[in-house]
């Protein structure tokens, strides 16, 4: 899968494209893109996502910008799984802000060369948010470029949405939001060198940063992860701010693999959350930490044990 980091085709190639954030790209939005893979195949056209980032909210609002369900780095590697041609990331600022929507339809046209183009039935883009599906339908009639648009995919009578994943995370309901992704939700980040608490209690953690201030869920979960090299190991995993050790606000993932010694630091980790052990909590110190930890090491082997996994 070819990535550009501009509106711009370096080929000319004839693209069947589509547009937004696809912050999780949950069934929603892989039905989008099987409708545009299909109807790429039915004009010979390849396939092509515009995506933005930072997300606009980050941009004009970003102390009220939710929780990302997906960095860049997952959103690509979900596109590419699908089978995407090319992935145009946008950076999102001020002179992208300002452009008009007429102006914006007409970068697809000609400076893309899109020749299809496929977009959700709520989709607004341009200054202020001016343009809308019928907008770009009239200009599409107009230079022959089809414009189609994408009714929304329900669960149950519910919209699936990007909302909709953030609300089940934050209510603990995990396995809504895995009907919702169609998987189970995930984080992925490299293992960075932290302060090694936890090795010294005796439950050695993989550290993962978040590069933004909020995480869509918070607590202890049992976890299964994936290792760069192809190892998958079960393990238990914290998602919070570390109230008892350093509580600065920033959130942090630590995860606990069972029976794992080898130095990982500078992998990638996949962390899939399976279930929800409990919230995040402070406490005297450390003796009623480590006690704590491992009754979520034992709780969390017994819910693989009864699940099956």
């Amino acid at each position: 899968m070819q990535i550009l980091r501009e509106l711009h085709s370096p080929d000319n190639l004839p693209l069947a494209l589509t547009i937004g954030n696809f912050d999780g790209v949950h069934l929603g939005h892989q039905a989008l893109l099987e409708q545009l893979q299909l109807a790429a195949r039915e004009r010979g056209l390849a396939t092509a996502a515009i995506v933005f980032e930072p997300h606009p909210r980050e941009f004009f609002t970003p102390d009220q910008a939710p929780a990302r369900l997906t960095n860049l780095r997952e959103k690509l590697e979900r596109f590419a799984a699908l089978g995407l041609n090319r992935v145009h990331v946008c950076r999102f600022d001020e002179k992208l802000a300002r452009t008009s929507a007429t102006d914006f339809i007409d970068a697809l046209f000609t400076r893309l060369s899109a020749r299809y183009v496929l977009i959700g039935d709520d989709f607004r883009f341009g200054n202020a948010r001016g343009g809308d599906f019928a907008l770009m339908e009239k200009m599409g009639a107009q230079q022959g470029v089809a414009v189609t648009s994408m009714s929304s995919v329900l669960q149950d009578g519910i919209r699936i949405s990007s909302t909709a994943v953030r609300l089940a995370l934050g209510e603990d309901k995990l396995t809504l939001a895995q009907r919702y992704l169609g998987r189970p939700y995930s984080i992925s980040g490299r293992v960075e060198h932290g302060e090694k608490v936890g090795r010294k209690l005796g439950f050695p953690t993989a550290n993962i940063q978040f590069k933004h201030n909020r995480a869509p869920l918070r607590g202890v979960f049992v976890v299964r992860v994936r290792i760069e090299d192809g190892a998958t190991r079960e393990g238990v995993a914290s998602l919070g701010v570390r109230p008892t050790l350093t509580p600065n606000g920033r959130p942090v993932l630590e995860v606990h693999l069972f029976d794992f010694a080898q130095e990982i630091y500078g992998k990638h980790l996949h962390v899939d959350f399976l279930h929800k052990l409990r919230d995040e909590m402070k406490f005297s110190g450390l003796d009623a930490l480590t006690k704590q930890i491992s009754l979520d090491v034992e709780h969390a082997k017994d819910w693989f044990t009864q699940n099956g996994h």
